[in-house]
């Protein structure tokens, strides 16, 4: 089984776009074989489940959002500023990419523990297991990358407790600015930019402690 054959990048490809353009109620297994032009069993032959060819689209965005990070902590000069970079690189990401977005942080409708690109054993009705990373692989770090600036930002609490409610403000942010909920109550509908950056600093002060005068 050849994993990164052109087939199956096309395949990631055509769903890739069809979240990007169309969210993730677009993501069925036959409009994406469809839309590549191969029959609609084709995509079994890369991808055994719906769930792992789903997961490998939603591996693609995180690989954009750990660019986007990178980018966005680069020119930061003190843990906190990090942070907040990281912040305001998130909710931006979430309201530029909704659909795609919403499907990397679905675990429930992921395959995050299994082999997304496991495919069948020629001749063997087996898991050809072991060929590509799980999806937590991707995930994970990005995590872990929070926690650490987090725990350098705040010494009391556990870091990962701190961190994952943090992760769960801007969340917060992301998903109720896109709803329009935020920019209705805080009238911030003309100009998201500043909104969400003061959402950002919000949620820094509320999990990290205000910055002294």
């Amino acid at each position: 089984m050849e994993q990164h054959s052109p087939l199956r990048e096309r395949l990631i490809d055509v769903g890739v776009e069809l979240v990007l353009t169309e969210g993730t109620a677009a993501l069925g297994l036959r409009e994406i074989a469809r839309r590549a032009g191969v029959s609609h069993g084709a995509p079994r032959r890369y991808f055994p489940t719906h769930q792992s060819l789903l997961s490998a689209i939603a591996r693609r965005g995180f690989a954009d959002l750990g660019g986007r990070f990178t980018a966005a902590t680069a020119t930061a000069s003190s843990p906190r500023e990090q942070v907040r970079a990281l912040g305001c690189a998130y909710v931006g990401y979430a309201l530029e990419h909704r659909g795609m977005f919403e499907l990397m942080f679905r675990h429930d409708l992921l395959d995050s523990e299994g082999q997304e690109g496991a495919g069948q054993q020629e001749g063997a009705g087996q898991q050809d297991s072991g060929q590509q990373p799980r999806l937590r692989e991707s995930t994970l770090p990005l995590f872990r990358l929070l926690v650490v600036l987090v725990s350098r930002c705040r010494a009391d609490g556990d870091p990962e407790v701190n961190a994952a409610a943090l992760w769960a403000n801007l969340h917060g942010v992301a998903q109720l600015w896109a709803w329009g909920s935020l920019p209705l109550v805080l009238g911030d509908a003309a100009g998201h930019r500043a909104g969400v950056e003061r959402l950002v600093d919000a949620a820094l002060d509320a999990h990290l402690g205000t910055v002294a005068a």
